[in-house]
């Protein structure tokens, strides 16, 4: 396994912004990190839930149909590279919105958040399953490892929600030139993992 590259890949769409990160940051902002905690812990447990379920899935689609691996790779770094794409055009990455509620708000958003399937897809066809197919410790391990890296992202945003929201908005352009950048990597290092 290509460690460097699938740390890489899972910190910088973790970190990335994403509807996660956009509402923790916003809610960090508004209403302090305490008072935002109780929707990250529903974002985790969400994160969780899918990640698991996505292991489940991404393994028997990989046990019954093995050509999987590639068309799901060419979709990945396709939406990687839009990706960079749309934050290097981007003048500013942000858009502000109030969402009230708090844990099941952070629960529920998990299973509509495109980001976040794409993120468990690519990293268990692309990074974990090729070398932990038939180890099923390994694979829920790595669910665990994802979500917790998806969850201290959102918690980095939380915290910092006003120091990113004003390096984003001052160095918006930089910021999305060096984002769309480590996408471009990502998308690349799929082909070689």
């Amino acid at each position: 396994m290509h460690w460097f590259s699938f740390i890489t890949y899972a910190v910088v769409t973790a970190i990335t912004p994403g509807p996660n990160n956009i509402m923790s940051m916003t809610r960090g902002n508004r209403k302090g990190f305490k008072k935002a905690f109780p929707f990250n812990l529903g974002i985790l447990c969400g994160f969780l839930i899918l990640m698991v379920l996505c292991v489940v899935f991404c393994s028997l689609l990989s046990e019954l149909i093995p050509q999987i691996r590639l068309p799901m790779v060419i979709v990945g770094a396709g939406y990687m590279l839009y990706l960079a794409w749309k934050t290097l055009r981007s003048s500013s990455p942000l858009e502000e919105k109030d969402v009230k509620g708090g844990f099941l708000s952070g629960l529920l958003l998990q299973f509509i958040n495109p980001k976040l399937y794409l993120y468990a897809i690519v990293s268990l066809e692309t990074y974990i399953l090729p070398y932990y197919e038939n180890n099923p410790a390994a694979l829920y391990s790595f669910a665990v490892l994802l979500a917790v890296i998806g969850f201290l992202s959102t918690l980095c945003w939380s915290g910092f929600g006003s120091a990113f929201k004003w390096l984003f908005s001052t160095h918006a352009k930089k910021v999305n030139a060096i984002m769309a950048l480590l996408l471009v990597y990502c998308a690349v290092s799929l082909f070689f993992a």
